[in-house]
Protein backbone atom coordinates (compact mmCIF):
# COMPACT_ATOMS: atom_id res chain seq x y z
CA UNK A 1 0.00 0.00 0.00
CA UNK A 2 1.33 3.43 -0.92
CA UNK A 3 2.18 5.34 2.28
CA UNK A 4 0.51 8.44 0.86
CA UNK A 5 -2.73 6.72 -0.17
CA UNK A 6 -6.06 7.74 1.32
CA UNK A 7 -6.33 4.33 2.98
CA UNK A 8 -2.94 4.81 4.66
CA UNK A 9 -4.04 8.20 5.93
CA UNK A 10 -7.26 6.74 7.34
CA UNK A 11 -5.43 3.92 9.10
CA UNK A 12 -2.95 6.35 10.62
CA UNK A 13 -5.50 8.84 11.91
CA UNK A 14 -8.53 6.62 12.68
CA UNK A 15 -10.07 6.71 16.15
CA UNK A 16 -8.94 3.98 18.54
CA UNK A 17 -12.03 1.86 19.25
CA UNK A 18 -10.25 -0.32 21.81
CA UNK A 19 -9.99 2.61 24.22
CA UNK A 20 -13.07 3.17 26.35
CA UNK A 21 -12.08 5.05 29.50
CA UNK A 22 -14.35 7.96 30.33
CA UNK A 23 -11.51 10.46 29.72
CA UNK A 24 -9.21 9.19 26.97
CA UNK A 25 -6.49 11.17 25.20
CA UNK A 26 -7.18 10.28 21.60
CA UNK A 27 -4.43 12.62 20.42
CA UNK A 28 -2.14 15.07 22.17
CA UNK A 29 -4.58 17.85 21.30
CA UNK A 30 -7.83 15.87 21.21
CA UNK A 31 -9.77 14.40 24.12
CA UNK A 32 -12.28 11.57 23.74
CA UNK A 33 -15.09 11.35 26.30
CA UNK A 34 -16.79 7.94 26.44
CA UNK A 35 -20.11 8.86 28.02
CA UNK A 36 -22.37 6.03 29.20
CA UNK A 37 -25.68 7.27 30.58
CA UNK A 38 -23.95 10.10 32.38
CA UNK A 39 -23.14 13.80 32.18
CA UNK A 40 -19.79 15.46 31.58
CA UNK A 41 -19.12 19.18 31.70
CA UNK A 42 -17.22 20.54 28.70
CA UNK A 43 -16.03 23.99 27.72
CA UNK A 44 -18.52 25.84 25.58
CA UNK A 45 -17.48 25.57 21.93
CA UNK A 46 -14.93 22.79 22.55
CA UNK A 47 -16.90 19.94 20.95
CA UNK A 48 -15.48 19.04 17.53
CA UNK A 49 -17.37 15.77 16.88
CA UNK A 50 -19.52 13.14 18.54
CA UNK A 51 -21.45 9.94 17.89
CA UNK A 52 -24.26 8.17 19.71
CA UNK A 53 -27.18 9.70 21.57
CA UNK A 54 -25.72 12.75 23.28
CA UNK A 55 -27.51 15.98 24.16
CA UNK A 56 -25.76 19.28 24.75
CA UNK A 57 -27.12 21.96 27.07
CA UNK A 58 -25.50 25.29 27.82
CA UNK A 59 -25.08 25.95 31.50
CA UNK A 60 -26.86 28.99 32.88
CA UNK A 61 -24.74 32.07 33.58
CA UNK A 62 -25.81 32.21 37.22
CA UNK A 63 -25.41 28.50 37.92
CA UNK A 64 -21.90 29.06 39.28
CA UNK A 65 -22.67 32.18 41.26
CA UNK A 66 -22.55 35.93 40.83
CA UNK A 67 -18.86 35.76 39.89
CA UNK A 68 -19.78 34.06 36.62
CA UNK A 69 -22.12 36.91 35.74
CA UNK A 70 -19.46 39.45 36.69
CA UNK A 71 -17.02 37.62 34.42
CA UNK A 72 -19.27 38.31 31.45
CA UNK A 73 -19.19 41.99 32.22
CA UNK A 74 -15.42 42.26 32.61
CA UNK A 75 -13.64 39.63 30.55
CA UNK A 76 -13.97 37.26 27.62
CA UNK A 77 -12.33 34.51 29.60
CA UNK A 78 -13.85 31.17 28.70
CA UNK A 79 -15.36 29.82 31.89
CA UNK A 80 -18.72 29.08 30.25
CA UNK A 81 -19.45 25.36 30.29
CA UNK A 82 -22.07 23.11 28.77
CA UNK A 83 -23.44 19.71 29.72
CA UNK A 84 -22.98 16.65 27.49
CA UNK A 85 -25.48 14.00 28.57
CA UNK A 86 -26.34 10.57 27.22
CA UNK A 87 -24.40 7.68 25.70
CA UNK A 88 -21.75 8.08 23.02
CA UNK A 89 -18.33 9.44 22.25
CA UNK A 90 -17.64 13.16 22.35
CA UNK A 91 -14.41 14.66 21.01
CA UNK A 92 -13.29 17.99 22.44
CA UNK A 93 -10.35 20.29 21.76
CA UNK A 94 -9.36 23.92 22.31
CA UNK A 95 -7.33 25.72 19.61
CA UNK A 96 -4.81 22.85 19.32
CA UNK A 97 -3.69 23.38 22.92
CA UNK A 98 -2.08 20.41 24.64
CA UNK A 99 -4.44 18.46 26.88
CA UNK A 100 -3.62 16.92 30.24
CA UNK A 101 -6.04 14.66 32.12
CA UNK A 102 -5.94 14.79 35.92
CA UNK A 103 -7.72 12.49 38.36
CA UNK A 104 -8.69 14.09 41.65
CA UNK A 105 -9.22 11.82 44.68
CA UNK A 106 -11.04 13.97 47.19
CA UNK A 107 -8.66 16.77 46.21
CA UNK A 108 -8.91 20.37 45.06
CA UNK A 109 -7.26 22.28 42.26
CA UNK A 110 -7.57 25.85 41.00
CA UNK A 111 -7.48 26.37 37.25
CA UNK A 112 -7.42 29.53 35.16
CA UNK A 113 -10.96 29.78 33.79
CA UNK A 114 -9.81 29.70 30.18
CA UNK A 115 -7.83 26.48 30.64
CA UNK A 116 -10.59 24.14 31.84
CA UNK A 117 -11.55 21.83 28.97
CA UNK A 118 -13.80 19.26 30.66
CA UNK A 119 -14.57 17.65 33.99
CA UNK A 120 -16.82 15.00 35.44
CA UNK A 121 -20.10 16.21 36.88
CA UNK A 122 -19.05 14.61 40.17
CA UNK A 123 -16.49 17.38 40.67
CA UNK A 124 -17.81 20.49 42.34
CA UNK A 125 -17.03 23.56 40.27
CA UNK A 126 -16.99 27.09 41.62
CA UNK A 127 -16.05 30.14 39.54
CA UNK A 128 -14.32 32.82 41.57
CA UNK A 129 -12.95 36.29 40.91
CA UNK A 130 -9.42 36.69 42.20
CA UNK A 131 -9.29 39.23 45.00
CA UNK A 132 -8.01 42.68 44.06
CA UNK A 133 -8.32 41.87 40.37
CA UNK A 134 -11.72 43.33 39.51
CA UNK A 135 -10.22 46.49 38.04
CA UNK A 136 -7.48 44.79 36.04
CA UNK A 137 -7.89 44.52 32.28
CA UNK A 138 -6.59 41.33 30.69
CA UNK A 139 -6.51 37.58 31.30
CA UNK A 140 -6.18 35.57 34.44
CA UNK A 141 -9.03 37.29 36.28
CA UNK A 142 -11.16 34.25 37.02
CA UNK A 143 -10.33 30.87 38.44
CA UNK A 144 -12.31 27.64 38.57
CA UNK A 145 -12.08 25.80 41.88
CA UNK A 146 -12.56 22.06 41.25
CA UNK A 147 -12.99 19.75 44.21
CA UNK A 148 -14.01 16.16 44.92
CA UNK A 149 -13.28 12.92 43.09
CA UNK A 150 -13.27 12.55 39.33
CA UNK A 151 -11.49 13.38 36.10
CA UNK A 152 -10.68 16.84 34.80
CA UNK A 153 -8.91 17.93 31.62
CA UNK A 154 -6.89 21.13 31.39
CA UNK A 155 -5.20 22.77 28.40
CA UNK A 156 -1.87 24.49 27.92
CA UNK A 157 -0.10 26.26 25.09
CA UNK A 158 2.99 24.11 24.72
CA UNK A 159 4.51 21.93 27.43
CA UNK A 160 3.64 23.06 30.97
CA UNK A 161 6.14 23.59 33.78
CA UNK A 162 5.24 22.88 37.40
CA UNK A 163 6.94 25.09 39.98
CA UNK A 164 7.10 23.90 43.58
CA UNK A 165 6.10 26.44 46.22
CA UNK A 166 7.82 25.97 49.57
CA UNK A 167 7.47 27.81 52.88
CA UNK A 168 9.62 30.92 52.84
CA UNK A 169 10.27 30.60 49.11
CA UNK A 170 7.37 32.28 47.24
CA UNK A 171 6.90 31.88 43.50
CA UNK A 172 5.84 34.75 41.22
CA UNK A 173 4.09 34.22 37.90
CA UNK A 174 2.62 36.22 35.05
CA UNK A 175 -1.20 35.89 35.33
CA UNK A 176 -1.49 35.36 31.57
CA UNK A 177 0.91 32.41 31.70
CA UNK A 178 -0.51 30.83 34.86
CA UNK A 179 -2.58 27.71 34.23
CA UNK A 180 -3.34 26.04 37.58
CA UNK A 181 -2.24 25.73 41.18
CA UNK A 182 -2.85 23.49 44.18
CA UNK A 183 -6.10 23.97 46.01
CA UNK A 184 -4.49 25.07 49.27
CA UNK A 185 -2.76 28.09 47.71
CA UNK A 186 -4.34 31.53 47.34
CA UNK A 187 -2.39 33.89 45.06
CA UNK A 188 -1.82 37.49 46.03
CA UNK A 189 -1.30 40.41 43.68
CA UNK A 190 2.21 41.83 43.59
CA UNK A 191 2.54 45.16 41.81
CA UNK A 192 5.93 46.26 40.55
CA UNK A 193 5.94 48.88 37.83
CA UNK A 194 9.65 48.33 37.29
CA UNK A 195 8.82 44.98 35.74
CA UNK A 196 7.00 46.73 32.92
CA UNK A 197 10.13 47.20 30.85
CA UNK A 198 11.61 43.84 31.80
CA UNK A 199 9.02 41.10 31.31
CA UNK A 200 5.68 40.41 29.73
CA UNK A 201 4.04 41.23 26.44
CA UNK A 202 0.51 42.29 27.35
CA UNK A 203 -1.22 44.73 29.65
CA UNK A 204 -0.38 42.70 32.78
CA UNK A 205 3.39 43.23 32.97
CA UNK A 206 3.13 45.56 35.97
CA UNK A 207 1.66 42.93 38.30
CA UNK A 208 2.34 39.31 39.10
CA UNK A 209 0.70 36.54 41.09
CA UNK A 210 2.52 35.69 44.31
CA UNK A 211 2.18 32.15 45.64
CA UNK A 212 3.23 31.44 49.21
CA UNK A 213 2.97 28.30 51.33
CA UNK A 214 3.42 24.64 50.44
CA UNK A 215 2.12 23.55 47.05
CA UNK A 216 2.68 23.95 43.34
CA UNK A 217 1.77 26.16 40.40
CA UNK A 218 1.63 25.28 36.69
CA UNK A 219 2.73 27.78 34.04
CA UNK A 220 2.83 27.61 30.26
CA UNK A 221 5.40 29.06 27.82
CA UNK A 222 2.81 31.46 26.44
CA UNK A 223 1.01 34.60 27.60
CA UNK A 224 -2.63 34.09 26.83
CA UNK A 225 -4.85 37.07 26.12
CA UNK A 226 -8.61 37.11 26.02
CA UNK A 227 -11.08 38.74 23.74
CA UNK A 228 -14.15 40.79 24.46
CA UNK A 229 -16.99 39.07 26.26
CA UNK A 230 -20.01 38.04 24.24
Amino acid sequence: MNKYSIQSFIQETAQKDERNDLFELEKEYLLELNIKNQTVMIKKGAMVAYDGDVKFEREGMLSKGVGNLLKKAISGEGTSMMKATGTGRVYVADYAKKIRVLYLENETINVNGNDVLAHEESLKSDVKLMKSMAGVVGGGLFQVHLSGTGHAAICTHGDPLTLLVKPGKPVYTDPNATVAWSGNLTPKIKTDISFKTLIGRGSGESFQLQFEGDGWVIVQPYEETYGTAE
